[in-house]
């Protein structure tokens, strides 16, 4: 049971009569016993407010954090990243992820849990491959959106180029665009970054089919109206 502080308690006796004597020092004590009962609030609210504070109820299990997490990632992520954000030791992290990817596949899952290239990834299942693309192909006559449009264009004259620069040249976050290119067959990826090491992206064959194209040589001159990349690292690097 919690224990009341001592400026809240109803007086004594004892401290009725010591207050009759000792009047102005009793008021001192209470005003100060205030004081403190009020900060030591202030500091708990401060706590219960703070950011970096664990989600109130009861934690998941580690398997179902790391499940989350990868669900929603659309590169290989290294079992330390993982434990950083579940705060779990790597260890268990990886023996956690070991069973979750035997687990997948001895449950016969239509996805699985990959180790790729120093990180974890799920993948959709090999035997799957041909259901999941016709899927995808069965919206290929919807039309590109301008944001599409605008994405492919970027890459389209710089390639091959990583995710955030094109986010750059747009000003806008793209992840959601170029998985949408990528599902269409439009883009691919091209390898990492040697300076920030992200993925690299360049157009595929499909992509001059539809334009109608023999080589990104026969591209309208429209490059030289986009920035350079220099000078988006620049840019970036003021702000």
């Amino acid at each position: 049971m919690n224990e009341r502080p001592a400026a809240e308690r109803p007086p004594s006796h004892e401290a009725d009569g010591a207050a009759s004597g000792h009047g102005h020092a009793s008021s001192g004590s209470g005003d100060r016993s205030r004081d403190r009962g009020a900060g030591a609030g202030l500091a708990h609210a401060g706590d219960a407010a703070s950011p970096d504070a664990p989600p109130a109820g009861e934690r998941p299990p580690l398997a179902a954090l790391l499940e989350a997490v990868l669900l929603v990632t659309d590169e290989p992520v290294p079992a330390a990243t993982l434990a950083a954000v579940t705060g779990s030791p790597v260890d268990d992290v990886e023996s956690t992820l070991e069973a979750i990817a035997s687990g997948l596949s001895a449950q016969g899952r239509g996805f699985e849990l990959r180790l790729v290239a120093g990180g974890w990834r799920l993948y959709t299942r090999a035997d799957c491959a041909a259901y999941v693309e016709r899927f995808l192909l069965d919206g290929q006559s919807a039309r590109l959106t301008q944001a599409a449009l605008e994405t492919l264009a970027v890459i389209a004259y710089r390639q091959p180029v990583t995710r955030s620069r094109v986010s750059a040249v747009r000003g806008v976050n793209v992840d959601g665009v170029v998985r949408t290119l990528q599902a269409r067959g439009l883009i691919t990826d091209a390898g990492q970054d040697a300076d920030s090491a992200g993925t690299l992206f360049r157009t595929t064959p499909l992509f001059l089919e539809r334009l109608g194209l023999r080589s990104l040589g026969g591209l309208p001159p429209l490059a030289p109206l986009l920035p350079e990349l220099d000078d988006l690292d620049d840019a970036s690097t003021s702000t």
